[in-house]
């Protein structure tokens, strides 16, 4: 059993940056895909990005973008997302989330634990 904390969220301003965490007060994580993924109330939840097990590949939603990185510290069982030049279209509840697999996945059902969320709100 994984049991996932996030933190880092918060108001911000346009432009500004935040780094979000993912901590697993339970489990390892060293040995299974994590990912990303935020939702706004009424809209589905969204993949932000996803990070195999050792780190070495990433995919974003949007493969063209350079804003957020997604990267991860195994020794620390912590999983990251530095986001830059924030958007008000940013605005969302952050989640992180872990596979049964080390193998990357983009598909929201392909991932067996969550946690609560951070939130966070980008002012223009």
């Amino acid at each position: 059993q994984v049991q996932l904390v996030e933190s880092g969220g918060g108001l911000v301003q346009a432009g500004d940056s935040l780094k979000l965490s993912c901590v697993a007060s339970a489990g390892t994580l060293s040995d299974r895909a994590m990912g990303w993924f935020r939702q706004n109330p009424g809209k589905e939840r969204e993949l932000v990005g996803a990070i195999s097990s050792t780190g070495v590949t990433t995919s974003y939603a949007d493969p063209r973008q350079n804003r957020f990185i997604i990267s991860r510290d195994n020794a620390r069982n912590i999983l990251y997302l530095e986001m830059k030049n924030l958007k008000p279209e940013d605005t969302a509840i952050y989640y992180c989330a872990a596979r049964n697999s080390p193998l990357l996945n983009l598909v929201l059902r392909e991932y067996a634990y969550w946690g609560q969320g951070t939130e966070v709100t980008v002012s223009s």
